[in-house]
């Protein structure tokens, strides 16, 4: 993938003025080089979309509901979402599978409903440091993208992106190194040669702890087409810096 993309995640972060200060320094100031996109929570749809307005940088939203409508008190559908512009939604993130019970079989209905209402699903999968250092990893992996594979034809799990996101380095200030990265991504890279029609068109992220020093080495990884950040999308200066670290390493690809 020749372009990188770069999705800041702000979680349950942020109020209106924040925001404003926050956008304020992104619109404009970002690379052309790198695709962009901001995932924020529901409230702020409108708000952050209308700041966005040509920006060049996506809107996208941190969950959706797997059914098109009903009583499903507390859920945002597809068409929600994409009434106020939204492109990308992350599904199946790693606090999501933990913090709401979201099983395999949940994540691959949401990414299929994002791509059945013309939204790009960001799909997350990992492990965690007991799977880890249980030897585990691979199945644990394998497990969670043979079940997209199950429930997506391979055309339309041609259209997702993934996030490559080991729980036990996110928010915790411990890395993976690069080779661990590298690892992980080649088998993802490998798994989609048996799943879909053009592997090397699906992008592979990295989420976990990215940091400006850290961006431009994970970037420039074989399997690596950017990254989902976290913590450093709230702070604008880091986020520039890894966007133009993303920008960088894929002139340099």
């Amino acid at each position: 993938m020749e372009r990188k993309l770069v999705v800041g995640n702000w979680k349950m972060n942020g109020d209106r003025v924040r925001n404003s200060a926050l956008l304020d320094q992104l619109v404009g100031a970002m690379p052309a080089a790198v695709d962009c996109a901001v995932c924020v929570p529901f409230p702020y749809l409108p708000q952050v979309g209308e700041s966005l307005v040509g920006s060049g940088v996506a809107l996208g939203a941190q969950d959706v509901s797997e059914f098109p409508e009903g009583a499903y008190t507390g859920d945002v559908s597809v068409a929600m979402l994409a009434d106020w512009g939204v492109r990308f939604v992350i599904v199946g993130h790693s606090e999501r599978r933990a913090m709401h019970g979201e099983s395999d079989l949940t994540v691959a209905r949401k990414a299929a409903a994002a791509l059945d209402g013309g939204l790009v699903p960001i799909a997350c999968f990992g492990e965690t440091l007991v799977e880890r250092e249980s030897g585990v990893t691979e199945l644990v992996l394998l497990r969670q993208l043979d079940a997209l594979a199950a429930n997506l034809s391979p055309e339309a799990l041609q259209g997702i992106v993934l996030a490559y996101e080991p729980v036990w380095a996110i928010g915790t200030g411990r890395a993976a190194t690069a080779e661990q990265v590298q690892t992980v991504l080649a088998l993802v890279r490998r798994w989609l040669a048996d799943h879909v029609p053009a592997p090397e068109r699906v992008r592979i992220l990295y989420g976990g702890s990215v940091k400006p020093e850290t961006a431009g080495g994970l970037f420039s990884l074989p399997d690596a087409d950017g990254g989902l950040i976290g913590g450093a999308s709230l702070d604008a200066q880091s986020f520039l810096e890894i966007c133009q670290a993303a920008g960088s390493a894929a002139q340099g690809n």
